[in-house]
């Protein structure tokens, strides 16, 4: 079990020393062989511009296909279709993806032509893609066509706030988004890089198949803003360590590769510190300043992490996982928890909500709400309960009795060592 350290703002931050032990596993559990470069019919890829790679089943044959955004002061989208095996892609030629019945076009900037992630965003069935921007905005381009031959509409920009006050996202210059359930709630939730070096988090406050984002958050690391040396953040949410909880992939500004543990929960995810990452022993830092831009699969499905690197001289870089054994000894199988933090009741709510809690024996418990920043906003209850179900109704307001803002809490119980969080959003 973490040992932690409360700050008196209430943000929970792990010693040095554990820190610094997680992150060394972590390394270990992300080794790669020595670069490679991806090729399309005998020929090195190389698109104008930057590079921005991810694989997605495109066409539904079961093979993984290369997906390339590409440009600077325009941005396209590469279809590289898999004429080779599941464990051994090979391409020959591409297509531009589609959008308003032409090539996708973006107005591109600086390092950044287009960002394109393959996403399932609306529950039918088919697969749409999202646009990180070079003007820090997000587009979603909705499948109009087939999913196994994805065509798009014209796109539009992906919002945030309240119903009445929704704004696009918008991080500053360079967003590089990703999609992934950040809280541990089931919900997809949107995680963009930025030219500020930040990890911007957008939770989602409405259903898997309608996302809706209230508010905006960041990454932390020791309690503050965690930020990329620098700059140009690109992240890529994955549980490298296998620990259960997600980590940080990211590239930034100086072609670098850095792995950032996670030293808080699967739930509330916090860091301390990063690993630059190696290839062949050696630590991955492309020439000069071409803005690495990593993207986590399975190219080979030999059952380790591989990854992909577009950057500013428009290749593909390819870093296969190697096999590497832990040498952790034999851990013992973890015993049932002494106290479970249920889902918050409705949620979202209007105003009240019940917290609920099960005990599995008699214990002295502490029940508190967080905004995103860390700070303890409603201090629940403190004191001790007997074995089992418990249920308390939170009325909406701070300690003083104010009526809290709309915007995202978390449910943070503490019970001896043992600590849950669960997410709660208010709306007004």
């Amino acid at each position: 079990m973490m040992q932690a350290q409360r700050t008196g703002s209430g943000r929970v931050i792990a010693t040095v020393a554990l820190s610094l032990l997680v992150a060394a596993a972590a390394a270990a559990d992300l080794r790669l062989a020595a670069e490679q470069h991806v090729q399309s019919g005998g020929a090195v890829i190389d698109v104008p511009g930057y590079s921005v790679p991810c694989t997605a089943d495109w066409n539904d044959d079961g093979l993984p296909d290369l997906i390339v955004g590409e440009g600077d002061v325009t941005g396209k989208v590469r279809v590289y279709l898999n004429v080779g095996a599941t464990d051994a892609p090979a391409f020959d030629g591409y297509a531009y993806a589609q959008a308003g019945g032409t090539d996708l076009l973006e107005p591109g900037g600086g390092c950044l032509g287009v960002f394109p992630r393959v996403v399932r965003w609306d529950g039918d069935g088919r697969k749409d893609l999202i646009a990180g921007r070079s003007d820090g905005t997000v587009k979603l381009y909705t499948n109009v066509a087939s999913d196994d031959a994805p065509a798009f509409d014209e796109g539009v920009l992906i919002e945030v706030g309240l119903p009445d006050r929704k704004v696009p996202i918008d991080v500053g210059l360079r967003a590089t988004p990703t999609v992934a359930d950040w809280d541990a709630d089931g919900l997809k939730d949107l995680v963009i890089g930025a030219a500020d070096g930040r990890i911007w988090i957008y939770l989602n406050a409405g259903t898997d198949d309608a996302p809706d984002f209230v508010g905006q958050s960041y990454a932390q690391e020791d309690g503050a803003d965690l930020v990329v040396p620098s700059g140009r953040s690109s992240p890529h949410v994955f549980d490298f360590d296998h620990d259960g909880m997600k980590d940080l992939l990211t590239g930034n500004t100086d072609g670098q590769l850095l792995l950032y543990t996670n030293v808080g929960s699967n739930e509330v995810p916090a860091f301390s510190g990063y690993e630059p990452v190696e290839a062949d022993s050696v630590a991955i830092d492309l020439p000069g300043t071409p803005r690495s831009r990593p993207f986590v699969c399975e190219w080979n499905h030999d059952g380790f992490p591989d990854v992909l690197i577009g950057c500013g001289d428009g290749l593909v870089r390819l870093y296969t996982g190697i096999e590497h054994y832990h040498e952790s000894g034999v851990q013992e199988p973890p015993s049932a928890p002494a106290a479970v933090l249920l889902a918050p009741r409705p949620n979202p709510c209007l105003s009240h909500s019940v917290l609920a809690f099960e005990l599995s024996h008699d214990q002295v418990i502490r029940v508190a709400l967080y905004d995103v920043s860390g700070r303890c906003v409603a201090r629940v209850r403190d004191g001790s309960f007997a074995a089992g179900r418990h249920e308390i109704e939170w009325s909406g307001t701070d300690d003083r009795g104010r009526e809290l803002p709309s915007g995202i809490y978390f449910v943070r119980m503490e019970a001896g060592p043992f600590e849950h969080v669960q997410r709660l959003v208010l709306l007004r």
